[in-house]
């Protein structure tokens, strides 16, 4: 019976392919999820164009937050495909490692949900910021992984896997700033963690993360 669980260890989880196109199936679906906090204003309190448009003003903040985590699911979207591009194969731990990402991507609509509510309560902010520390911690540990595992692919040199491991980290750190400033104001603390976001939507951008 040993044998026959080693051996089953040894063979599940392999496919990277299909790794990938669970990733792209969750994230599509969070995605979307994400948009259905956003309601229109209630039609009995509408009743001309100047309450239709304070209205949608008054969304603005659930519409900066659904932007924000939209963005959030992008970058990490992104770096968890630049990760398999590198990777040859899978194994049974990392596939379980994949998973235990891909559930906390399906909190980000919750996360979301609990900071839009309560912009002002720097718990809110505190949970928000820990969905995201959640994503970059098991990112990073699932490359760690694939390196120590040999699931890297040769053509992925050293320079390439620790500049990975480097852009998460560094990225990590710099929302764990915009967390602490929800002590000074939880808007600054959101702002701070949205320029973060679009710095690397835009590829970086930010003097020395441009190099990373």
């Amino acid at each position: 019976m040993g044998g026959e669980v080693a051996g089953y260890n040894a063979i599940a989880g392999r496919s990277i392919e299909r790794l990938a196109a669970l990733s792209d199936g969750v994230f599509a679906v969070v995605m979307t999820l994400l948009v259905l906090d956003l309601h229109a204003p209630a039609a009995e309190l509408v009743h001309s164009d100047a309450e239709l448009w304070r209205g949608l003003v008054a969304l603005a903040p659930r519409l900066f937050v659904y932007v924000i985590s939209f963005m959030t699911l992008g970058i990490f979207w992104v770096g968890q495909q630049t990760q398999h591009n590198h990777i040859a194969r899978s194994n049974r731990a990392f596939a379980w490692l994949h998973l235990a990402f891909l559930f906390v991507v399906t909190l980000m609509p919750f996360s979301t949900t609990v900071v839009a509510e309560y912009p002002e309560f720097q718990l809110a902010v505190v949970v928000y910021w820990l969905n995201i520390l959640l994503l970059g911690g098991l990112l990073w540990i699932s490359w760690r992984h694939a390196r120590h595992a040999g699931l890297i692919s040769g053509e992925a040199d050293t320079d390439i896997a620790c500049g990975i491991e480097r852009r998460i980290i560094v990225a990590q750190a710099l929302y764990a700033v915009g967390a602490v400033l929800c002590l000074i104001d939880t808007y600054l603390s959101l702002g701070f963690i949205a320029l973060v976001q679009l710095n690397y939507v835009v590829a970086p951008r930010i003097g020395p993360l441009a190099r990373i």
